[in-house]
């Protein structure tokens, strides 16, 4: 089974910045995403990244945010948000995706992480 444990949530001040990671491990992961869902509102994409580095951005962070990853750590995959020029329409839960294939088995599934709150407030 594949687990995602994200860290790097926390309370900014408009303008500031945060860095969101995620670290998967079980599986072998082929796109990972940040998914964010603020109160009252669908979850939507923030931005993903394939496993040969091409990624995506919501229109609404494009310039601000940088997804990254990192497949070096041998069974565990990283991948990072950072997060700059932070706005208080920012605020909302960020979830963790990835879509992988668990260790020994022959078919890919989407997993989720916990969720790791930001608020972006004065």
């Amino acid at each position: 089974q594949v687990q995602l444990v994200e860290s790097g949530g926390g309370l900014v001040q408009p303008g500031g910045s945060l860095r969101l990671s995620c670290a998967a491990s079980g599986g072998i992961p082929s796109v990972m995403a940040w998914y964010r869902q603020a109160p009252g509102k669908q979850r939507e994409l923030v931005a993903q990244i394939t496993s040969g580095d091409s990624t995506n951005y919501a229109d609404s962070v494009k310039g601000r945010f940088t997804i990254s990853r990192d497949n070096t750590k041998n069974t565990v995959y990283l991948v990072d948000l950072q997060m700059n020029s932070l706005k208080p329409e920012d605020t909302a839960v960020y979830y963790c995706y990835c879509y992988a294939r668990p260790l020994g088995a022959g078919v890919w599934y989407r997993y989720w992480g916990q969720g790791t709150q930001v608020t972006v407030s004065s």
